[in-house]
């Protein structure tokens, strides 16, 4: 299959893995974030070894229980008894662009505390895709986020309407370091930005954090060339911003970095500014409608903009997260590409029942979190969206962004331990790798009955079905895909992954 292979010898538990040290895998043609991936090199070619070896034999079966993840093996063909679950090859759903991840100034200062070849490899386990999770996409705060290192954006100087003060200097610290780093090993990822708050004074209250978005005309003519500004910096320094998102969640008010639009505004900004500025500058970077998170608010931005036919010629996808999965199917009928945004965090400060009660101490890095993560991938990619991107890709393992007033410890795909300068694969890691390493950007989601299961085909034919086992034992199951049975154990409460052609 293409831009995958083995993820090498087993590993063992979530603090410590082993890699082969090939080289890295091809990556996917260039295309518009969340779009459809056509270049060359994409998802029709073959992966090879570094130097000219042989291509890499990739598994076909994977399996991680807790404590003893990514663990590879063959399953047994049989004959008799039912399937547990089947695959539908013939029955093709949405495209499935890919697995991204988020970049934030936190996550680079712990990357900074390994040495240089622990620091490699921890990019390598998130964006190599024949060494780690081959994630295809990379989400790029305009500013501060609430895993900055501390509040900023890119244009302080009050009142500076034509941007002559606009600097991504900051930028250069933390954030271009990360992601050049990331495009070194996948220099097919693909980028897509989006503010948290724009310049404080663009805002009603003149803050970081919360405030409400001035409506004035030339305030929003400002903040499309801040947008314009953005894209163009990032190009000079090589790196091809290919989507942006006006506003990180547009109907909170937070004691972090944010803002707050009308859904009114929202179609005004983007048709009657930013969308012209990016024509009248020569600007490829599409203009996705993201990122929505509030279900009792967002759903009237989603139905302004869409209402709104010059808002809708620059719109050429929408970016949804966290409640927003029920605006999915709503969607659909746009033809446009769908994107999850933010993956949840887990440990949730306002204690929703069915879940580990808050922990202001530390972030949900267990395994426990790792289920709760499969079923939230599961259910989005079954509700229809073409890419999943995880939140932060890696932190301390406490976790904590900068709310003014009770700090959220959140999780990371990876930690840092920054004392013993080690890094930690955690649980959640592994199930987003159990889908994104073997399906390539540009498979079709395939049907599956019976069972916990996802399944899709790739370009060159191979099956990937992903299942879990929520029960407390270990259960041999069989798999029906491509006219054969095949049998194998799923760990108690884990998962298996089959690669099939």
């Amino acid at each position: 299959m293409s831009a995958s292979a083995s993820a090498g010898a087993s590993t063992g538990g979530s603090g410590e893995t082993a890699t082969n040290g090939a080289g890295t895998g091809g990556s996917t043609g260039s295309s518009g974030a969340g779009g459809d991936p056509t270049g060359d090199g994409g998802a029709g070619g073959e992966s090879t070894g570094a130097g000219g070896e042989d291509p890499v034999v990739e598994p076909t079966l994977i399996t991680s229980g807790q404590n003893d993840y990514w663990k590879t093996g063959t399953p047994t063909e049989v004959t008799n008894g039912n399937a547990d679950v089947t695959v539908d090859d013939a029955s093709t759903l949405q495209r499935w662009d890919g697995f991204g991840g988020s970049f934030n100034e936190m996550g680079w200062n712990m990357l900074s505390m390994l040495s240089e070849a622990e620091r490699q490899r921890a990019i390598k386990l998130l964006f190599d895709s024949r060494d780690g999770a081959g994630f295809a996409f990379g989400r790029i705060p305009m500013g501060a986020s609430d895993y900055a290192m501390d509040r900023y954006t890119l244009n302080e100087t009050k009142n500076d309407n034509t941007m002559e003060s606009f600097s991504i200097e900051r930028d250069k610290q933390k954030l271009i370091p990360y992601i050049k780093a990331a495009l070194a090993v996948r220099p097919g990822l693909h980028l897509w930005a989006s503010p948290w708050t724009p310049p404080t004074w663009m805002k009603s209250n003149s803050a970081f954090d919360g405030g409400k978005m001035k409506d004035d005309a030339t305030t929003l003519k400002a903040h499309a060339l801040y947008f314009a500004k953005f894209v163009e910096a990032y190009a000079e320094e090589g790196m091809t911003i290919e989507a942006v998102h006006p506003q990180n969640e547009p109907t909170y008010e937070t004691r972090y970095p944010s803002c707050a639009w009308t859904g009114a505004q929202m179609a005004k900004f983007i048709g009657t500014y930013l969308g012209p500025t990016f024509d009248e500058r020569g600007i490829k970077a599409q203009i996705f409608l993201g990122t929505m998170s509030n279900d009792q608010a967002d759903p009237g931005i989603l139905s302004a903009v869409t209402g709104d036919a010059t808002a809708m010629k620059y719109v050429k996808g929408f970016g949804l997260q966290w409640n927003m999965k029920g605006s999915v199917n709503g969607l659909k009928s746009r033809n446009l590409p769908i994107v999850q945004t933010e993956h949840q965090c887990g440990n949730y400060n306002w204690n929703p029942p069915g879940v580990p009660k808050f922990n202001p101490d530390t972030a949900a890095n267990d395994h426990l979190y790792g289920e709760e993560s499969w079923g939230l991938i599961r259910d989005w990619i079954k509700a229809g969206v073409n890419s999943y991107n995880a939140w932060n890709m890696v932190l301390d393992p406490v976790g904590k962004n900068i709310d003014s007033q009770r700090p959220w410890p959140q999780n990371a795909l990876l930690n840092v331990d920054a004392a013993k300068k080690q890094l930690i694969l955690t649980p959640a890691y592994y199930v987003f790798r159990h889908i994104s390493q073997y399906v390539d950007p540009g498979a079709m989601r395939v049907n599956t009955t019976g069972g916990d299961a996802l399944a899709f085909k790739n370009a060159d034919g191979t099956i990937v079905t992903i299942l879990y086992n929520s029960g407390g034992s270990a259960k041999t199951t069989t798999l029906a895909v491509a006219g054969k049975k095949l049998q194998f154990s799923i760990p108690a409460h884990g998962w298996a992954t089959v690669n099939w052609k």
